[in-house]
C-alpha cells in the first residue's frame, strides 16, 4: 500500500470521526432544548427497544422517529456546510456558460435552511423528516452531499449518529446550567461547530441496565 493510499484512508477516518462527534453534540443540544422531542423519542425506544436492554442497531429500521430526528441535526447544523465540485467538462446552466476546470462552491447549510425549501427552517422539527419525499425534496437535503461523488460513509454515519444517540436518551437524563443550551456556532472552521463546547451532566435512569 503506498504512502498516499495511507495518508488518503487516515484523512477519511479522521474526518468520518471529526464530523460524526459533532453531529451528536449538535443533535443532543437540540434535543436537551426540546424537551418534547427527548420525550417522544423515549416513548419510541420504549416501545420497540423495551427497558429491559439497551438499543441496538438492528433496532433502527423500528425507530423512525430517531431516524428524523438524527436527519433534522443534520439538516441544522451539518458537519460540512460546504461542498467543492470541479466540472470536468465546459456546460451551460440557465444562460450561464461554465468553462471546464471550474470549481463549484456549494453551501449546503444555507441550502438546508432556506425558506424556499423548508418551512420554519431555524425550527427544530424532526417530524418534517416522516412525510414522504419527493426527488426533487431530496436535493435540497444535503448532509453528506448528494449523487456519484456523495460521502460513501453516508450508512455507517447514520447507524453511528443514530444509535449513540438513541443511547444517550434512552439511559440518561441530561442536566444543564440555565434553561436552554447555548447553539451559538464558532466562526473561521471548516467543519461547524459549537461556539462553547455542550456541558451537561448525564444522570443514569434506574430502570434501564447500562448494559447490553
Amino acid at each position: 500500500m503506498t504512502k498516499n493510499v495511507c495518508y488518503l484512508l487516515q484523512d477519511l477516518l479522521l474526518a468520518g470521526t471529526n464530523t460524526t462527534t459533532h453531529a451528536i453534540e449538535w443533535t443532543m443540544a437540540e434535543i436537551i432544548n426540546n424537551p418534547n422531542v427527548l420525550e417522544k423519542l423515549r416513548e419510541e425506544i420504549g416501545s420497540v427497544v423495551g427497558k429491559a436492554r439497551l438499543i441496538q442497531e438492528t433496532d433502527l429500521p423500528n425507530l423512525p422517529y430517531l431516524q428524523a430526528v438524527v436527519k433534522e441535526g443534520l439538516r441544522m447544523h451539518t458537519p460540512a456546510p460546504i461542498l467543492f465540485r470541479t466540472f470536468q467538462e465546459k456546460c451551460e446552466i440557465k444562460g450561464f456558460h461554465i468553462p471546464e476546470k471550474t470549481t463549484l462552491i456549494l453551501n449546503s447549510y444555507a441550502i438546508m435552511r432556506d425558506p424556499n425549501f423548508w418551512e420554519d427552517p431555524e425550527e427544530f422539527k424532526p417530524e418534517r423528516f416522516q412525510e414522504e419525499e419527493t426527488r426533487e425534496e431530496v436535493l435540497k437535503y444535503l448532509p453528506f452531499s448528494s449523487g456519484r461523488r456523495g460521502c460513501p460513509g453516508t450508512s455507517l454515519a447514520y447507524v453511528s449518529v443514530e444509535n449513540a444517540i438513541g443511547v444517550m436518551v434512552q439511559c440518561f437524563d441530561w442536566k444543564i446550567k440555565g434553561d436552554k443550551v447555548d447553539i451559538s456556532e464558532a466562526p473561521g472552521s471548516v467543519t461547524l461547530t459549537m461556539a462553547y463546547p455542550l456541558k451537561c451532566t448525564p444522570v443514569p435512569r434506574t430502570q434501564i441496565p447500562l448494559r447490553l
